[in-house]
């Protein structure tokens, strides 16, 4: 027996690979399948079955292509309804692989078909459970996402999600390992872990949601307390998993088109296309198309992508390095941003020999921001989650998190300036780009952002129990 967790840093992600004595199962597996598929036939075996915990939301699984490239068979717990051919498993229900049996255990409470995994070794032993988002390392799927379609309260599914984790999940031995869909960066849960491996045991001696003592009425106020609301694109990730989805290779096929910069504008101007650049922060800054969005590939790509642009049906034209238009096309689909039109062909560079029209953001460093602002004066706003903040912040910045972008941008002043800055110039040239596209020139980002403010003389202040409120 072999268990491989493929783990996905943008996404936060883990899909598991397991092989028995010639046969092969695939957990949560993601968008493209060529991976999985090498490795089929790298070990020479066969895919018996695509296991799902639960109906994802924060990406689009490659369960439908898998399937339909091998032949095995896509398997879920209760109560999941698909519109293509899956099994929905009895709780309690055995599959053979190999030598080694999973087992189906019914974990109803992040979602209603949620359910974990029991891996059944040669000998007869429990070995692991791969507990999707009913158990992470350090936490628990959040209840709130299933709300609209369980007809439940968040409180109600998360007094599932309670006798889920007590009744199926801590009655297994300590030793047992747990292998979760998520690690720290997801917006699946709100205290997990960087570790991406645990035992039971472990998790109840450290994970807060597992306190022997805890009562029900605890877990549920402690498990929906301090609830972000969820990316707007996760519901329409909901639907793509049950409903189907265009290939991966179509969609490929699609970003892969190279456009000359006059097919580039006829393609922009004909679809109303958004236009999508993913160069490093300091290389857009110094020139864009206008009107265009960053969000750096090299970062946390597209979980930023689902939350800000949302719409997943919005056409995208792509602008990005050289040689990287598979891999961007590659993490576009994995969150189901699928109508794309093609990238620019020769990349930003095309664009300026062509002496097309070049916008810029007025950027200046963490010294240049120390020897002008006017602390007390000045408006800052930190883009930071409220965390960040709270830790440490320039004295009267205001904190107004990048998620929340679409809803604070409606309170910018037009003609009053302000400062923007996040951690590391990631984010707030996200922030940035999306604010010039909507017409707004009456800011100045800093470079190198709060990491880089932090190493001047600039007033800070520590730990803050409320973020200032923009007015």
């Amino acid at each position: 027996m072999q268990i491989e967790q493929i783990y996905t840093g943008c996404l936060a992600q883990g899909a598991y690979y397991i092989t028995s004595n010639g046969e092969a199962v695939i957990i949560d597996p993601l968008r493209e399948t060529q991976p999985y598929l090498d490795r089929l036939e790298r070990d020479g075996v066969k895919l018996k079955y695509i296991f799902e915990t639960h109906f994802h939301a924060d990406f689009v699984s490659g369960h439908v292509d898998l399937s339909r490239e091998t032949g095995a068979p896509i398997v879920y717990g209760p109560n999941a309804t698909c519109e293509f051919e899956c099994i929905s498993a009895k709780d309690g229900q055995e599959f053979s692989i190999g030598n080694i049996k999973i087992k189906v255990l019914h974990t109803p409470g992040h979602t209603m078909e949620s359910s974990t995994f029991l891996l059944i070794d040669e000998k007869g032993k429990d070995h692991a459970i791969f507990s999707g988002d009913t158990l992470f390392i350090g936490d628990v799927g959040r209840p709130d996402l299933a709300q609209k379609a369980a007809h439940m309260t968040q409180e109600q599914l998360a007094g599932l999600l309670f006798h889920s984790l007590r009744d199926k999940v801590m009655t297994l031995a300590d030793d047992v390992i747990v292998y979760p869909a998520h690690g720290a960066g997801s917006a699946c849960g709100k205290n997990m872990s960087k570790e991406t491996v645990s035992t039971i045991g472990d998790q109840k001696a450290t994970n807060y949601a597992l306190r022997a003592n805890m009562t029900e009425t605890e877990f549920i106020q402690e498990v929906t307390e301090g609830l972000l609301p969820p990316p707007a694109y996760f519901g329409m990730n909901v639907a793509m998993n049950k409903k189907g989805y265009d290939s991966f290779e179509n969609v490929l096929h699609l970003g892969m088109r190279a456009l000359s910069v006059v097919g580039f504008e006829v393609a922009a101007e004909e679809t109303g296309a958004l236009i999508l650049d993913t160069r490093k922060n300091g290389e857009f800054a110094k020139g864009f198309i206008p009107q265009s969005i960053n969000i750096g590939i090299d970062g946390d790509f597209a979980p930023w992508v689902g939350a800000l642009i949302a719409d997943v049906k919005q056409p995208i034209l792509i602008v990005c390095e050289l040689g990287q238009e598979e891999e961007t096309v590659t993490r576009l689909s994995r969150v189901g941003f699928d109508n794309l039109i093609g990238h620019l062909e020769g990349g930003f560079d095309a664009w300026a020999k062509a002496g097309k029209e070049i916008d810029t953001v007025n950027r200046i460093t963490a010294e240049q921001f120390a020897a002008t602002v006017k602390i007390g004066e000045s408006k800052i706003i930190d883009i930071r989650k409220e965390s960040e903040y709270c830790a440490e912040h320039i004295e009267n910045a205001y904190n107004k998190p990048l998620a929340a972008l679409n809803e604070w941008i409606k309170d910018i002043n037009p003609k009053e300036h302000f400062y923007l800055h996040c951690a590391g110039g990631y984010r707030s040239m996200i922030a940035a780009s999306i604010l010039e596209a909507r017409g707004f020139r009456n800011f100045t980002e800093i470079e190198g952002g709060f990491s880089a403010i932090a190493k001047t003389d600039v007033p800070k202040t520590d730990f803050v129990c409320q973020s200032k409120v923009l007015k």
